[in-house]
């Protein structure tokens, strides 16, 4: 004998299947409304500034129109900051133009091999993660690129494969880490290190030295090599924690 369902019953049934499907459209909507608002980029501040300067008191060794000698701590404008040199460490060289406005900057073209030329905060070691940024002022000749350097807070040291070329008047251009792929570099020679494979993904969280290198020796006065009047780096100030590591990896 067939069963009848109440009349009813089908229509509580169909009821609540339609509340059901207009609660269930209706929740896109609301998890769309609630969605949280793009974040803005967060841009890390100046870490460091270096502008140069000629020391005075030294033999000039070029001409009195453009006197230059090697770098040393004196052309060092920011107090904060300390100035090393690896492989060549007589060519690297500080020039002032007295003819064009006195525009001070250091250059490889002297360098007799391979020469790097880094900074170091006196007091910090700087957050390269993120958004941090190299920005330099550069005339650069030849086929020579000049590519940035780090030592991180354990000592390794790092070459990036982005680089700044050639150009036929002072440019400004700018290099984010985040975009940067890195190889071991030997610091003592200014090479790149043994084997043939990319760091990947690299603490830059504390990087104790920033700096750059062409890879290359230079090519004399009036020759190929690199010239930087100032250098810009943005990133995070980390407090230096002492340390008892003092060896260099390359």
């Amino acid at each position: 004998m067939p069963r009848f369902i109440p009349a009813a019953s089908v229509l509580g049934l169909l009821s609540l299947c339609l509340a059901g499907s207009n609660w269930l459209a209706g929740e896109p909507a609301r998890a769309a409304g609630q969605q949280a608002a793009p974040q803005k980029l967060q841009y890390p501040p100046l870490f460091f500034r270096e502008d140069w300067t000629l020391a005075s008191g030294l033999p000039n060794t070029n001409t009195p129109q453009e006197p230059e000698h090697t770098i040393v701590q004196g052309d060092v404008a920011n107090p904060n900051l300390e100035v090393h040199l690896y492989g060549d460490k007589v060519g690297p060289v500080t020039v002032k133009q007295t003819y064009n406005d006195d525009i001070t900057y250091v250059m490889t073209l002297l360098c007799t091999s391979s020469c790097a030329i880094t900074l170091r905060d006196k007091n910090n070691d700087v957050d390269l993660t993120g958004l941090a940024t190299i920005r330099w002022r550069t005339k650069i000749s030849g086929f020579h690129q000049l590519h940035p350097i780090v030592k991180l807070a354990d000592g390794t040291w790092l070459v990036g494969d982005h680089a700044t070329g050639y150009s036929t008047d002072w440019v400004e251009s700018q290099i984010q880490m985040v975009d940067v792929r890195w190889r071991n570099l030997n610091i003592e020679n200014v090479i790149e290190g043994r084997g043939d494979n990319w760091v990947e993904r690299p603490n830059l969280s504390r990087v104790e030295e920033v700096g750059f290198t062409d890879l290359m020796r230079g090519g004399g006065h009036g020759a190929p090599g690199s010239r930087i009047d100032w250098i810009e780096v943005y990133g995070k100030p980390v407090p230096r924690v002492a340390s008892g590591n003092t060896s260099s990896r390359r």
